[in-house]
């Protein structure tokens, strides 16, 4: 695939998204490496506040310029695993390296540092031009985000507790009562003999049945409140002095 991705392009697309092949973004584009035989783009340095202090470089080729940023026919996981340069120009043996990593063909043709045409090396804005000389002053600045951190737990635990109770009822038992009435009269008929007769008594015994009734819901209800904190840090900031005879300074 032949790249068509200009200098200028890549150069108005400084601080937009890089995403890998599957849309996920991987970092911002804060450097452009470019052959300075051919002024042609090599590799785009993306921002190294992702990776910590490692440089990330990707080539160009391949990659696509879109209005929400610069994507690349590789994977994130592949983009933070390559090698890490920490130089501003790119040497024929680091170069190699990189064109392997990503699997792409490396010229043979010789050149000053083995690469198809000239050699990489680093541009900033304002270095388009052979007839200016310049450097780009930068400075850091605070960005302060939240995010959520576990500050303690509330626990709604629910146990048995046994205690004894007593409640005095009323039962009722029957009972016997012998009874006498003299008779004085003849009976006709009658024989002498023995007899029986059998009455049942009862009682009423006190029976225990126990139920269970709902008597309380207990629950847990998150609240969110609000408080202000002061965030401190230092910030770096670069300063350009300028010597030298018949210096005019203008902007």
């Amino acid at each position: 695939m032949t790249n068509t991705v200009t200098m200028d392009q890549l150069d108005d697309a400084r601080g937009a998204s890089v995403y890998d092949s599957t849309g996920e973004e991987i970092g911002k584009l804060e450097e452009i490496f470019y052959d300075e035989q051919t002024g042609k783009p090599e590799w785009i340095g993306i921002g190294t506040g992702f990776f910590g202090t490692k440089r990330v470089l990707v080539p160009v080729k391949g990659g696509e310029l879109s209005a929400d940023g610069f994507r690349v026919p590789y994977e994130k996981d592949q983009v933070k695993e390559s090698p890490d340069i920490d130089s501003d120009k790119i040497s024929q043996e680091t170069e190699q390296e990189l064109y392997s990593y990503y699997g792409l063909d490396y010229s043979e043709r010789r050149s000053d540092t083995g690469l198809p045409e000239g050699s990489p090396g680093r541009v900033d804005r304002g270095m388009e031009s052979d007839d200016d000389a310049s450097v780009t002053r930068s400075e850091e600045e605070l960005r302060v985000g939240k995010r959520a951190a576990e500050t303690g737990r509330v626990r709604l635990r629910k146990w048995v507790e046994t205690t004894p109770v007593s409640e005095e009822v009323e039962v009722r038992r029957e009972t016997a009562r012998v009874e006498r009435e003299p008779i004085d009269q003849p009976v006709s008929g009658a024989e002498i003999g023995e007899d029986e007769v059998e009455v049942s008594l009862t009682a009423e015994e006190a029976v225990v049945d126990k139920q269970t009734v709902a008597k309380e819901r207990v629950s847990i209800d998150k609240e969110i409140e609000t408080d202000r904190e002061v965030v401190q840090d230092e910030l770096r900031k670069e300063r350009v002095e300028v010597e030298g005879d018949n210096v005019e300074e203008r902007g």
